[in-house]
Parts: structure tokens; C-alpha cells; sequence
């Protein structure tokens, strides 16, 4: 085994159960002291020194937490919705002619990957200043695009798909142009240094 150390995930449901199942078991003569269960960490935990278990190891990839029951997803989004409602409460007293926000729309998903990968091309960079590219970036946000496509493909309205499509088109033919224009950059010899002719 490597010397590397190793993240772990925390499932709080898991954590939140085994507490709830000590605190219904109540002792009735405790024979030691009873210790503090530790808190859980806000995050991923390092993991300095396993502990080996008879138990086969399971490589890290397949260690997943549960996936959330019905009643914790309606809880969380009933949470989640309390809260964006408050957040829009308080832009309105502040704004009060702003209207409520219309909801989010497939539409709105599409196009927010399409900002992104024209800005990581360098659209939308200021008259004189130098365009910062992530053609890396770019290149990822253009294929999320492409796997969006793939997954919604058959579920989608004629409008919804006319514009995905679009938008596709649009970024892919963006990022061939530059790199393209990146490319023959690369192939011209470097600029003599000033001074010298």
C-alpha cells in the first residue's frame, strides 16, 4: 500500500442514524463512563493511518453514499425552496419595481453553457485588452454540451432541440476557428527581438 494519504466521505445520514439508535437504547446502570461520540467534520476527512478490516477492500470509487430517500429529497427541497424564496424576498425589498424571477428552464441550462464556453474562448473581453482563452475549458464545457444532448435526445420539444442544437453548432464552429487561429500561430517563426533588422 502506498504512503499516500487517502480522503474518505462522510454520509451524515448514516451518522445522524447511529445516533439516533444510542439515544434510544438508554442503560440503565452504565458500568463506564460514557464518552462524547466525535463530531462529524464538515467535509472530507484525510486518512492518515487505515485500520485493515477482515473484510475485502473495495476500491474508492465503489465507496458511494446512499443515495437520499424520498422523504430526506422532499425535506431538503423544501428547505431549499424556503430558503431561495427568502433570498428573492429580500432583492424585492431592496428593488421593489423587479418582479419575481421566472422559473428555470432548460433553456436557461443551455444557455448558461453557452456564455460559458464562449467566455472561456475569450468573447466578451474588453476593447484593448488581451482575451484570456481556456481552450481546455472551453473544449470541456462544449463536450458537457454534447453529452447534454446525447442524454436528452427523444425528450425534448421541437424548440428545446433546436436550440440545443444551435447552440452546438455555434461553440463547436467557435472552436474550430480558434484553434485553427492557435494553431497557426504556433507554425509562425517568432518575431525578431526589437532593435535588430
Amino acid at each position: 500500500m502506498s504512503d499516500t494519504p487517502k480522503f474518505t466521505v462522510i454520509d451524515r445520514r448514516k451518522i445522524k442514524a447511529e445516533e439516533e439508535q444510542e439515544n434510544q437504547q438508554t442503560p440503565t446502570a452504565p458500568s463506564e463512563p460514557a464518552t462524547a461520540p466525535e463530531a462529524p467534520s464538515a467535509g472530507p476527512q484525510l486518512v492518515v493511518n487505515e485500520h485493515k478490516t477482515a473484510t475485502p477492500e473495495v476500491p474508492a470509487e465503489e465507496e458511494l453514499p446512499q443515495v437520499p430517500t424520498a422523504k430526506e429529497s422532499r425535506e431538503q427541497k423544501a428547505a431549499y425552496d424556503a430558503s431561495a424564496q427568502r433570498i428573492e424576498d429580500m432583492v424585492r425589498a431592496q428593488n421593489p419595481a423587479a418582479g419575481a424571477q421566472p422559473p428555470v428552464t432548460f433553456e436557461h441550462l443551455v444557455q448558461q453553457f453557452y456564455v460559458s464556453a464562449m467566455i472561456q474562448m475569450g468573447a466578451g473581453t474588453q476593447e484593448g485588452q488581451r482575451p484570456r482563452v481556456d481552450i481546455l475549458g472551453a473544449r470541456t464545457t462544449i463536450d458537457l454540451l454534447g453529452v447534454l444532448a446525447e442524454k436528452t435526445k427523444g425528450n425534448l420539444s421541437e424548440s428545446e432541440k433546436n436550440m440545443l442544437e444551435t447552440v452546438l453548432f455555434d461553440v463547436r464552429m467557435a472552436f474550430l476557428e480558434l484553434t485553427s487561429m492557435i494553431s497557426l500561430q504556433a507554425m509562425q517563426p517568432p518575431p525578431p527581438p526589437p532593435g535588430k533588422r
